[in-house]
């Protein structure tokens, strides 16, 4: 039988921080085996940042021109974050490439969601390109980080339709309803022991996974 760990959690983001509520709001009622203990922005004066003051959780800028190069920024970041003793971090909105010595150092324990059925659609402006494409279908994915950009092992789905009519705000708001659904379940998934990261291979309750598991 798993025991269930509560998590500490280091949340990083770039804007306003509506993943970072969603995991909050979770995490505060006790829905979620976990703590947000500090949010990280590499911007300055972001709403979110005001989401983790308004609940006591600390709010730490790192603005990242600070710094001459991003090596640079990034030891000062992982400073900052292992001041934290963190289970997991947690990249919510943070539009930062990062380099192999960082996703390495945190190889399974460092998270993102991207907007799009991944593989399809690395990078930006995923909903437009979806549109454009004639997807019929379109969603978010979470995976664990590697140093390749949206090329981490891929852990869930979620799923939403494309409407003839759609345009791309339409469909982010569409997407962005079933992000705030699948960073908490994941999370949920690794405090009980169930998603585990084995090099470069997603665990799932004791099996390899083939494939993204899909919330329906």
């Amino acid at each position: 039988m798993n025991v269930i760990r509560n998590l500490r959690l280091v949340v990083l983001i770039s804007g306003r921080g509506s993943n970072l509520q969603a995991i909050l709001d979770q995490a505060i009622s006790g829905e979620l085996p976990a703590a947000v203990v500090a949010v990280i922005s590499n911007q300055p004066g972001v709403y979110g940042l005001e989401r983790a003051r308004q609940v006591g959780v600390p709010a730490l800028e790192l603005d990242h021109r600070h710094f001459a190069d991003r090596p640079s920024f990034e030891v000062a970041l992982m400073n900052l974050i292992d001041s934290y003793q963190s289970d997991l971090v947690i990249l919510a909105g943070f539009m930062r490439i990062l380099t192999p010595g960082f996703t390495d150092y945190y190889q399974g324990r460092l998270l993102n969601i991207h907007p799009s059925l991944l593989p399809k659609f690395r990078g930006l402006h995923t909903h437009e390109r979806a549109i454009a494409a004639g997807e019929t279908e379109h969603g978010a994915t979470l995976h664990f980080v590697t140093a390749e950009l949206d090329g981490g092992p891929l852990i869930v789905q979620a799923r939403v339709p494309v409407w003839p009519d759609d345009d791309p705000g339409a469909l982010a708001a569409r997407v962005l309803a079933q992000e705030h659904r699948l960073y908490p379940q994941a999370i949920r998934w690794l405090a009980e022991g169930r998603l585990k990261l084995n090099g470069e291979q997603v665990w799932f309750n004791g099996e390899l996974l083939r494939e993204p598991l899909r919330l329906e």
